[in-house]
């Protein structure tokens, strides 16, 4: 376990290095100028070359690029250009939303996903599975943004039962549970959204797992046994069929993160999401580069701990 670990972390350090040069190269080399976004019309050259000059921003790219390595290397992200703080501090700041959304929506989408999938498997091409086949069809075809805004016309603005977007009501100034009530209410319809197309992906891939357990020898000698239908399928065919779904919820949690930038940009939620929305509106290099290299990382320790879960679901798998 411990070698399997270390061997990860040695392949996953190059990786990073070349995620933080390609996101910086990346950011800088797109057109646009942030210290003219920041100062607005009419400002004069020379209060322009004192600002680049401020930012680091009148030295050659390649001295920007060291600079900005060694500063990544110390945990510094640098500071934001529009928010005058630094980096870390907008990151940690925002990160607690979205790991509330992402983890709602993930946990929405496993169960949900799992409960429709084994349900269409257990009678194939019957009416039942078709309706689930329709559902998650258009699941996986609605645009985030768009399933958004008609959740937020039906449910908030006609019938008034969910907020239009928002984390919690500003006007409320108690804690306690009146806040995590109202913390509740304003998670519901944006952990819907974002939930809706990982709840047809995994329905689809734990139908199509599940049929290829119906096929193994096991299952027939359970049956042979006389096992209840349930225990043949909770017990013999779910666990060895949950495999490929787990690597799918390991592959989510990493990328929900960047898929968040849509939700939270339509229910305004406070995040990671909606700070990459508006830090890329801003040109905030700075900002989007420190984003970028916490989603990667993210990434990486999901994919980690999927690795981690196949040995419990499977023995027959060893660390390499």
């Amino acid at each position: 376990m411990f070698h399997y670990a270390l061997k990860r972390l040695l392949q996953t350090l190059p990786l990073i290095l070349c995620i933080i040069i390609l996101n910086f190269l990346l950011i800088h080399l797109t057109p646009g100028d942030p210290v003219s976004l920041l100062l607005q019309d009419g400002a004069s050259e020379e209060m322009i070359k004192t600002m680049r000059q401020e930012f680091g921003l009148d030295k050659p790219l390649y001295v920007q690029l060291v600079s900005y390595i060694r500063s990544v290397l110390k945990g510094n992200l640098g500071f934001s250009f529009t928010y005058h703080v630094p980096v870390l501090y907008l990151i940690l700041e925002r990160i607690p939303a979205t790991l509330l959304l992402m983890f709602t929506a993930l946990i929405i989408a496993s169960f949900g996903g799992i409960f429709l999938g084994v349900l269409a498997a257990i009678k194939p091409f019957s009416a039942r599975d078709n309706l689930i086949a329709f559902g998650s069809l258009a699941g996986y075809s609605l645009p985030i943004f768009w399933l958004g805004q008609i959740l937020v016309i039906v449910f908030a603005l006609k019938l008034d039962v969910f907020p239009t977007g928002g984390m919690y009501d500003m006007r409320l100034s108690s804690g306690g549970l009146t806040r995590i009530l109202d913390v509740s209410k304003h998670l519901v319809l944006p952990a819907l959204c974002f939930a809706s197309y990982n709840i047809a992906l995994i329905c689809r891939i734990t139908r199509t797992s599940m049929l290829e357990t119906l096929r193994k020898e096991f299952v027939t000698t359970a049956r042979s046994k006389g096992l209840a239908e349930r225990v043949v399928v909770l017990k013999h065919m779910l666990r060895n069929a949950m495999i490929p779904v787990v690597t799918l919820i390991g592959m989510d949690l990493g990328m929900m993160f960047a898929g968040s930038v849509l939700t939270e940009t339509v229910f305004s939620w406070p995040g990671i999401g909606r700070l990459t929305y508006d830090s890329i509106l801003s040109r905030d290099y700075p900002v989007l580069m420190g984003i970028f290299i916490f989603i990667s990382v993210a990434i990486m320790i999901a994919n980690f701990l999927t690795d981690l879960v196949y040995c419990i679901l499977d023995p027959r798998i060893r660390y390499g």
